[in-house]
């Protein structure tokens, strides 16, 4: 922002403090673009540039009230803008981190199907072999809960058990499943 474009974003502020929508326009249409150039400055051209301006923009519009028309625009202005920028680009890092775009996930191996078979697989065998080992109640419950997603009322209903009993049980069987599944924890 030049000293000029400082200059008229202080008399814009300073009008929008006293109502006039106008100013407040023009002045958020300045900040927009100065926001987007600051960014674009600091970090490239980057997909996010507009979520850092609509922030900035939005606390600017929280925080008017706190600006002093005795200071200077620009220092009031960037610290919000910079603060702003770095949650975006913080909450940008961490989507980034959990999330895959579909054009990044690897492709299936050629001739195999693209929905394997839930009943054929290696670990859907294994655990149908452990399920066989565990007492026939637990069996029951986790395969009620688990495999055809019944609910614990449903399941506590059905059994004659209460809901409580259900879920202890439930864990139990989970915790041995574990254990004969080779799992680490307990």
């Amino acid at each position: 922002m030049t000293s000029q474009e400082e200059s008229r974003a202080t008399v814009l502020m300073i009008s929008a403090q006293q109502g006039d929508t106008v100013a407040y326009t023009e002045l958020l249409t300045m900040l927009a673009s100065a926001s987007r150039q600051f960014v674009r400055n600091r970090v490239g051209d980057v997909p996010w540039i507009d979520d850092a301006a609509q922030e900035t923009l939005l606390t600017v519009h929280t925080a008017r009230r706190t600006y002093d028309s005795r200071r200077p625009f620009a220092p009031w202005f960037y610290a919000i803008l910079s603060s702003r920028m770095i949650d975006v680009l913080r909450k940008e890092r961490r989507v980034s981190a959990r999330e895959m775009g579909t054009d990044l996930l690897p492709e299936p191996p050629a001739g195999s199907p693209s929905f394997p078979d839930p009943a054929g697989g290696e670990d859907t065998r294994r655990l149908h072999a452990a399920l066989e080992k565990v007492p026939a109640r637990q069996r029951e419950i986790v395969s009620a809960l688990k495999l055809r997603d019944e609910s614990v009322k449903e399941v506590s209903a059905r059994l004659a058990m209460s809901q409580s009993a259900v879920k202890v049980t439930a864990h139990r069987g989970y915790r041995a499943l574990r254990r004969l599944l080779g799992s680490r924890e307990s």
